[in-house]
């Protein structure tokens, strides 16, 4: 290495390896492409080493330069942490907090929630990104996932903030037209529609019940990976659909939806992941905190206890 690094170029540069562009990082950041150019080349040369393949629409990590980010984030987040402190954080955060939940819950739920967490902590920069796929938290630059179901990962940090279950439900038309299934295997006969959720196998439910845990192969004509385009198509009376008590609470209670098999659920908690490395964070602890707070005092919980066999 030739010369120390100036942190300002380590930040730029996970911002460039997080948007995998020059162009998108420099609107990101307000400033032009040349700048965020310059500032890369310096950086390797201050490395001794190249660390981006570039090409005219992307750039990636060269294996060096994936070493570079590792330690990068590393440092990075030790001195947001050191300032934090230094700041007495712990009662006013401040700073940039990046965090992503799936489509449905983060418009319907987050969404409100961190709202009023802007309001009370105004000098926190909140950053949501909603992602309907697997999040891989370092790679992506996210320190918070407001998550619906399992946590599988064995690398982070994850904290129950809100009690959710997942329910069969159908409409009143459609019930009459197919008739009330009374097993879970009947499922197999029905048409069901698939959502790709972040945590469950594509076409194959796995449901707690009577007997245990079983699994049931479902399918039908219809398939999306938006939990509000499943809803939508329920309420229509195209098939069953297997979804939070969160989203249908109001459907089952106004008689819109029909729970179907009720002594049949899947769990599907709302946590708070984040990476082992930012434990100590004031800014995660607060927001994690408040979003439990939050989601008690607005009845979430007491959708589940109200809906739940």
């Amino acid at each position: 290495m030739n010369a120390r690094p100036l942190l300002e170029d380590l930040r730029l540069f996970c911002v460039v390896v997080r948007n995998r562009s020059f162009a998108a990082s420099a609107r990101e950041l307000g400033v032009s492409k040349a700048v965020v150019s310059k500032r890369m080349a310096m950086l390797e040369e201050a490395a001794a080493t190249r660390l981006l393949h570039r090409t005219t629409r992307s750039v990636a990590l060269t294996g060096q330069g994936e070493i570079v980010h590792q330690w990068a984030q590393r440092i990075l987040d030790d001195v947001d942490q050191m300032a934090e402190a230094l700041s007495q954080e712990r009662v006013a955060p401040s700073g940039l907090l990046r965090l992503c939940s799936s489509s449905g819950f983060g418009r319907n739920r987050l969404a409100p929630a961190l709202s009023a967490l802007a309001r009370r902590y105004p000098a926190l920069e909140i950053q949501v990104e909603l992602l309907d796929r697997p999040v891989d938290l370092v790679g992506e630059g996210f320190q918070l996932d407001i998550r619906v179901g399992a946590v599988v990962e064995g690398s982070v940090i994850s904290r129950r903030i809100a009690r959710n279950s997942r329910a069969l439900c159908a409409a009143p038309a459609y019930l009459a037209q197919r008739g009330m299934p009374q097993q879970l295997a009947d499922l197999a006969d029905h048409d069901c529609i698939v959502i790709r959720e972040r945590d469950q196998d594509f076409g194959r439910w796995t449901l707690r019940g009577p007997q245990g845990t079983e699994t049931v192969k479902v399918g039908g004509p219809l398939s999306a990976n938006n939990g509000e385009i499943v809803r939508q198509w329920a309420i229509a009376g195209h098939g069953i659909i297997l979804r939070s008590l969160w989203d249908v609470a109001g459907d089952l209670r106004d008689g819109t939806l029909q729970r179907i098999l009720p002594a049949y659920s899947q769990e599907a908690d709302v946590w708070a992941v984040y990476p082992s490395r930012l434990s100590t964070s004031a800014k995660v602890r607060v927001c994690v905190e408040f979003l439990e707070e939050w989601f008690e005092r607005t009845g979430l919980n007491e959708e589940q206890a109200e809906h739940r066999s």
